[in-house]
């Protein structure tokens, strides 16, 4: 398969952008040019004072040397003010496409990350991922910003100078640019040996930035076990890689300028020498050596900052490759087209096997139903398959085999934004979002009145700690509502579950986090609001559960005892025993 240049990648990404790329870059030419002018208007001024009479624009009809010395002056300043305004135009248009550009990357990654199947999260650390989203989008914002500008104007001296050389004088001209192809064949040179030493410093810093990322998540976990010089030291091993990949892309570039120096030296040599021989044998008019020896620095001089330039080019395509190949990313989970106006919440699953990448099955030939506006229990020890049934429900995974419907419809043939609208859930790990309590418990609804909020809080048994707070409702969380208890943000969690008046309500041990008399207090709730929906508990504190119409009892992805709650412990079987266990009846 053939793979394309970055370059090429982000032409065709950024086919919004092309109109005002080709202004841009004409913009930056046409500066440079009217940037070249002044030697030659300071060459026609020393040819109107050695020649006076006789001078270039003499021949054109302007005589007398004072008319020529005013209106060389006059050229100036329009040139001047042409230049100044194609610097100015081309720092805007560069400028805001740098934004736009790093915008539309950010925005595209970021959607496109938003759509992948949870598996793919499975083998990416989320620190990376901010790596790419924010360093690598920022990498080329800088090139767009200054590097675009710099590589074009290089360009323009080059043919500009390099023309009006070979009319000047051809055989000056030919020794001036002789450096250049050896510039040329330096910097491709440079750029194939700096290319993966700068993708290794990208990979190096996604790295650390995953583990920078981890550790502030595990913030506490690492002070409870006095680890930190621990994972300090991690820190600093994956800091001193980061290091060291610079450290080898920069003893490569710090050589590139030194030695291009020496290279254009001889271009110099050679005009002011040669030109200076042919001026005093007076086959090279005076004024024209003037603007040789001011041009050949303008020519060869910016040359010494294409390593710089290349350097941020490489950093910037080697950012562009990552975030591209996040772009191309495939979608695995792809979805139907069904999307009904109302769903009864009928669920079942139909002889599923299930396996997560790299390991056992963890469902096979699993089969269970779950009728419409029924509450039903699942309940097992850890590993057993309960969150993995939610999985499947909520389409972060698809069945390796049979399948699983809602309203009698495989769950790949619906949609996926009318199959989650019909899900609420609750998981045991809270995530709350930054905003005040209100918008947290209305983010399913953004549209709910506030009084729809406040019925949803009471249900959940989160009204009076809610009115407790510093401003009530409007009271603004800080990350993740880190200031709240667990149970607060469970209380959360569930009011904002509610409020989506989704058709199928699901609890992933959505009350581990709360005391016995909150518990109670949810339990009563959800009696109540269950009635008109389904409702799929996963639970370990098993009275949570006794006023489940069904509860389904699971041992290694496999069903081994179904019924109520009465009937299970009756029954003195698995259900029992874990009965037994939590009330504390079960013999010593």
């Amino acid at each position: 398969m053939l793979v394309r240049h970055p370059l090429l990648r982000l032409w065709g990404h950024a086919r919004a952008h092309h109109r005002q790329l080709w202004l841009a870059s004409l913009c930056s030419v046409l500066n440079k040019v009217f940037d070249l002018a002044p030697p030659a208007l300071i060459g026609a001024a020393v040819d109107v004072v050695v020649r006076r009479e006789d001078s270039l624009l003499a021949h054109f009809g302007v005589v007398e040397v004072e008319h020529q010395l005013a209106l060389l002056g006059g050229l100036t300043a329009v040139i001047w003010g042409l230049e100044s305004l194609f610097e100015y135009l081309y720092g805007v248009l560069w400028r805001n496409l740098a934004q736009q550009v790093q915008d539309d990357l950010r925005l595209a990654a970021w959607g496109h990350i938003q759509d992948l199947d949870m598996a793919w999260y499975e083998t990416r650390p989320r620190g990376e991922l901010m790596s790419v989203l924010n360093d690598d989008v920022n990498q080329l914002e800088r090139f767009l910003d200054g590097g675009a500008n710099e590589v074009l104007q290089v360009l323009t001296t080059v043919v500009v100078v390099g023309v009006a050389f070979f009319v000047a004088s051809p055989l000056v001209a030919v020794f001036s640019v002789l450096p250049i192809p050896f510039i040329l064949a330096g910097s491709f040179w440079f750029q194939g040996r700096i290319a993966p030493r700068y993708a290794e410093v990208r990979d190096r810093v996604g790295r650390l930035n995953a583990l920078l990322d981890n550790d502030l998540a595990g913030i506490g976990t690492i002070k409870s076990f006095v680890a930190e010089a621990r994972e300090l030291a991690r820190v600093a091993e994956a800091s001193g890689a980061y290091r060291d990949a610079n450290r080898a892309a920069i003893r490569l570039s710090a050589a590139f300028t030194p030695l291009i120096r020496m290279v254009i030296l001889v271009g110099f040599l050679a005009t002011l020498v040669l030109g200076g021989l042919l001026a005093l044998g007076g086959s090279l008019a005076v004024g024209t050596y003037s603007v040789m020896v001011f041009l050949v620095q303008r020519l060869l001089w910016p040359l010494t900052r294409l390593g710089a330039t290349f350097d941020l080019y490489q950093r910037a395509m080697a950012s562009t490759a990552r975030v591209l190949d996040l772009l191309d990313t495939p979608v695995e989970i792809t979805e139907g087209q069904h999307a009904p106006a109302q769903v009864a919440g009928a669920l079942r699953f139909e002889a599923v096997d299930f396996a997560y990448a790299g390991r056992k099955p963890v469902l096979s030939g699993f089969s269970l139903d779950v009728p419409a506006g029924s509450t039903l229990a699942l309940v097992g020890a850890t590993g057993a398959g309960k969150s993995t049934l939610v999985r499947l429900l909520l389409r972060f995974f698809d069945p390796s085999a049979g399948r699983v419907t809602l309203d009698g419809v495989d769950l790949r043939d619906w949609r996926l934004s009318a199959l989650r609208s019909a899900l609420s859930l609750v998981e045991q790990r809270v995530f709350l979002f930054p905003g005040t309590v209100g918008d947290n418990i209305a983010y399913g609804r953004p549209d709910a009145t506030s009084e729809e909020v406040e019925a949803a809080a009471r249900l959940a048994d989160a009204h009076d700690f809610i009115v407790g707070l510093p401003q009530g409702y409007d009271t603004v969380l800080g990350e993740d509502g880190q200031s709240l208890s667990g149970g607060q943000r469970q209380r959360l969690s569930i009011a904002r579950a509610l409020l989506k008046r989704a058709p199928v309500l699901i609890l992933d041990e959505a009350t581990s986090a709360v005391d016995n008399e909150t518990e109670a207090a949810i339990q009563r709730s959800l009696a109540r609001i269950g009635r008109s929906r389904t409702t799929l508990i996963i639970a370990h504190r098993l009275s949570t559960i006794r006023h489940a119409d069904r509860v389904v009892v699971l041992d290694q992805g496999q069903i081994v005892e179904t019924g109520t709650h009465d009937a299970l412990v009756a029954r003195g079987g698995v259900y029992a025993r874990l009965w037994a266990i939590q009330t504390g009846d079960a013999p010593p």
